[in-house]
């Protein structure tokens, strides 16, 4: 099970390196960066200076244009956000939720969790929350709430890590049993349902000149229903089997 740390639009090459510094004292090393504003990021001398000792976080991290690559092999996505979204992901605090979450993971409920944080200035769209299972809300100060990207990557990491057992004591892994397969990553369920929205279209449930919430309220639905990778190549042959009738019919 990895766990997988995700910067969006990064715009600060010192943030990056405390960030890479940030989640190697809790033990972890999976650093993606989607879009960052210095292509050079990674090498550039403030994100070095920063990483304090984390170089070789910052050498093994990866730069992808898109959300949808840095969740590759990923089916649990928390996000972080101070605001809720309408339609988004259920908001929790972060102690009790990955509390929660970890002896599931740990048992092979999930193939990897990862924790996507936001440009510095704005914070993530409402496209990229929905994404998520969850909006972690790191409880703050009523009067001022704005958190350092590194600091609330450490805080983060460090309840994760807790939530994982510590350092030199292993988590329950949760009852014996036949295993279930994980879950499909981030990427097959938005092409899951970039192929539901196709066939709705087809059969004319979908109205593309006023969709509304449906979209967001399925991918809602997936995610809570965390299909297997065959689940979801069932459900993508259904949305085929569907469309193929709806041009039959309209021919």
């Amino acid at each position: 099970m990895r766990t997988r740390f995700v910067l969006v639009e990064p715009s600060h090459a010192g943030n990056v390196g405390a960030v890479a510094r940030a989640m190697k004292v809790m033990g972890f090393a999976d650093l993606v960066l989607v879009r960052p504003r210095w292509p050079d990021v990674l090498q550039r001398p403030e994100a070095v200076e920063r990483a304090s000792g984390a170089v070789d976080v910052l050498q093994q991290a990866r730069v992808v244009a898109t959300l949808d690559e840095a969740l590759t092999g990923i089916s649990h996505v928390c996000t972080t956000a101070m605001t809720p979204r309408d339609f988004g992901p259920p908001v929790a605090a972060p102690r009790p939720y990955l509390a929660a979450l970890a002896p599931h993971a740990l048992a092979g409920g999930e193939s990897g969790v990862a924790f996507v944080f936001g440009p510095e200035r704005y914070g993530l769209s409402n496209a990229d929350v929905y994404r998520s299972h969850v909006c972690l809300r790191i409880p703050t100060a009523a009067d001022y709430g704005s958190l350092n990207l590194a600091a609330a990557v450490q805080l983060i990491a460090y309840e994760w890590r807790l939530a994982l057992g510590g350092f030199g004591a292993e988590a329950a892994a949760g009852p014996s049993g036949p295993r279930r397969a994980p879950p499909a990553d981030a990427p097959a369920l938005s092409g899951l349902l970039d192929h539901w929205r196709e066939a709705l279209l087809a059969v004319g449930y979908l109205d593309a000149a006023s969709p509304k919430k449906l979209m967001a309220r399925l991918r809602l639905l997936v995610q809570r229903a965390a299909p297997t990778a065959t689940e979801v190549h069932i459900l993508r042959g259904v949305a085929r089997a569907v469309i193929e009738a709806a041009r039959r019919h309209s021919g």
